[in-house]
């Protein structure tokens, strides 16, 4: 029994990316895409700094509008979802990187995400141009995203 468990380990979770593996070509490819997702969590840090510009530029511009040093609620809300959009390839790189370290899809964080990303677009919504169905479409989003969260929540809270 100790045998098999041994022989099965390839089909554990987090076999994705492990560092030993006996068939050469499959080594290779496993190479591969750790570069890849190196390359991934290379270029989301520029999009990371890309986006904090873009942040100081949006609040820049709406500041320097007349009237000189007031914001709007639309200018609020505009640079609310900059800032959301930067904490958002935040968590993007965080999933990249717990990929990275542990071989793992850490399905939590990225449901997590998932819900912040959501939450962003609730939160800049311009109720005067979309639709009903659209906010009800959303609001289902959002609630089988939070059910699901939460079942992973409870999971965890269990084992």
């Amino acid at each position: 029994m100790h045998e098999k468990k041994k022989n099965s380990s390839f089909l554990e979770p987090g076999h994705e990316l492990i560092d030993h593996i006996d068939d050469p070509f499959i080594a290779f490819l496993h190479k591969i895409i750790r570069i890849a997702v190196k390359i991934l969590a290379a270029l989301m840090v520029i999009v990371i700094v890309w986006g904090i510009g873009d942040v100081i530029y949006v609040l820049y511009q709406r500041l320097m509008e007349p009237p000189f040093l007031l914001l709007s609620i639309s200018d609020i809300l505009a640079t609310f979802g900059a800032f959301l959009a930067v904490l958002i390839a935040i968590e993007i790189f965080i999933n990249i990187t717990l990929y990275l370290k542990t071989n793992v899809i850490p399905v939590r964080l990225v449901v997590a995400t998932a819900l912040m990303a959501i939450s962003r677009k609730v939160i800049i919504f311009d109720f005067t141009e979309i639709s009903a169905l659209f906010v009800l479409s959303t609001a289902a989003v959002v609630l089988a995203l939070g059910i699901t969260y939460w079942l992973l929540n409870k999971e965890i809270e269990h084992t």
